[in-house]
């Protein structure tokens, strides 16, 4: 019981600290995060905080973990009450892309690069493959169901979406996002190219 209580307890300390770190993010910018300035808010010295996080970096992983499973239970949840296939994708999609505009600043980190030297650790940037392979299954139950065409096309990521109400292509700026993570969901971090490339399905 013990062993469980300092358990509960250093979680809750986890949590407030990535909570106090998302609110500096949100005032200086993401790559503005400084553990002096958490320890400050939080009333602690820095090498106290040393004992959750040892350094920024690891303290931006679990910021990035923590998105990350939030936006891919978000998805989850909302293709799951979709009409499976195209709906679905839709569905999920649209409810991520909800959540990051009311987080904007996970948002970022995310889908973008903010963050000089930092890549997500592969445990963090999990969700952000098994987002992708949901959005696959999604897509070839789509096919499946006859709702899309050319599905070889938007699977090996030629940038041409296909929409289901007028198969055929959808121009440029009708494209649906393919992702939560953006870029770096679907290029991962050591993938050629991976900081200039276009939003698209991986191969």
């Amino acid at each position: 019981m013990a062993l469980d209580r300092r358990a509960r307890r250093r979680q809750q300390t986890i949590d407030e600290i990535l909570e106090v770190a998302v609110q500096v993010m949100a005032e200086e910018g993401v790559a503005g995060l400084s553990l002096s300035e958490v320890a400050r808010r939080m009333g602690i010295q820095p090498p106290s905080l040393y004992k959750y996080f040892p350094s920024k970096l690891a303290l931006y992983d679990a910021l990035f973990q923590r998105g990350a499973r939030e936006s891919l239970a978000v998805y989850r949840a909302a293709a799951a009450q979709a009409e499976p296939g195209w709906a679905a994708l839709v569905a999920g999609t649209e409810a991520v892309m909800r959540l990051g505009l009311d987080h904007q600043v996970v948002a970022q980190l995310l889908n973008w690069r903010p963050v000089p030297g930092f890549e997500p650790s592969p445990e963090a940037f999990a969700p952000s493959i098994e987002f992708v392979q949901e959005a696959r299954r999604l897509l070839q139950v789509a096919v499946d169901r006859g709702e899309l065409e050319q599905p070889a096309r938007l699977l090996r990521g030629s940038g041409a979406a296909v929409d289901p109400g007028r198969r055929g292509d959808v121009p440029a700026a009708r494209q649906p996002t393919p992702g939560f993570l953006g870029p770096r969901a679907l290029h991962p971090p050591d993938a050629p190219g991976a900081r200039a490339v276009p939003m698209r399905l991986p191969t």
